[in-house]
């Protein structure tokens, strides 16, 4: 777990740093910044998306993970918790479930954030985690000096996301080959992708609905070896 504190203390200070400065020098730019790091979110999912070499599972995970992302109302309950914090902290405070949910999403979709929390789980190896919290960090600041004080409690769903998946990783590590492991991720690339429409106000997707597309993968592959005795 020590990554993963690291992890969610670098994006809580980041955070701070970014609200201080907010009504200053980066006000003026929120606009542009926020547009720059929407290209920059786009093209680190589009990286991860490309390595994908099962594109037919790619698919039918998003389309079977999205069913069952609408069923659960996955994005519903996202805004709900923000909205809840928003109203909690503070009556003045606008746009906290924004930050929150799209901090989160952008934080936890991600390949470091599964491959990370595997290696300090399995081998006790932080460095990935630690590589993550350095560029956590520094977008962090930029978030919450555009997006508000909901980025903050960002730092919450990754120290829960990344904790479950390094405390778990032992009981599932047979079954997370090579390539479960990239259509994973190429999952999850997909998803930050479309963050960076909705940062560039492009186009606001059901980014919430879709996470259980992630987890499709290992499903196939543990149902795959379980019935006919190969992976993916």
């Amino acid at each position: 777990m020590f990554g993963t504190t690291v992890n969610a203390l670098a994006i809580a200070s980041g955070s701070i740093l970014g609200l201080i400065f907010k009504n200053s020098v980066l006000k003026k730019y929120n606009s542009t910044v926020m547009h720059a790091l929407g290209l920059a979110v786009m093209l680190i999912g589009l990286k991860s998306a490309f390595k994908t070499e099962n594109i037919l599972l790619l698919i039918s995970s998003l389309a079977i993970g999205s069913v069952i992302g609408e069923l659960l109302r996955i994005e519903d309950r996202l805004e709900n918790m923000g909205k809840f914090i928003e109203t909690k902290f503070s009556r003045n405070s606008q746009g906290v479930a924004e930050g929150f949910v799209t901090a989160s999403l952008v934080y936890c979709v991600g390949s470091m954030a599964v491959i990370g929390s595997l290696e300090s789980g399995l081998t006790g190896n932080h460095q990935t985690l630690f590589a993550k919290s350095v560029i956590d960090g520094i977008s962090s600041v930029i978030f919450a000096s555009s997006l508000g004080i909901g980025v903050i409690f960002s730092s919450v769903s990754v120290f829960l996301y990344q904790g479950f998946i390094t405390i778990s990783s032992s009981s599932i590590k047979d079954y997370l080959t090579p390539s479960v492991v990239t259509e994973m991720s190429a999952i999850g690339g997909l998803l930050i992708a479309a963050i960076g429409l909705k940062m560039l106000e492009i186009k606001s997707l059901k980014i919430g609905n879709m996470l259980p597309s992630i987890i499709i993968p290992l499903v196939y592959y543990i149902f795959k070896l379980l019935i006919f005795g190969s992976g993916v």
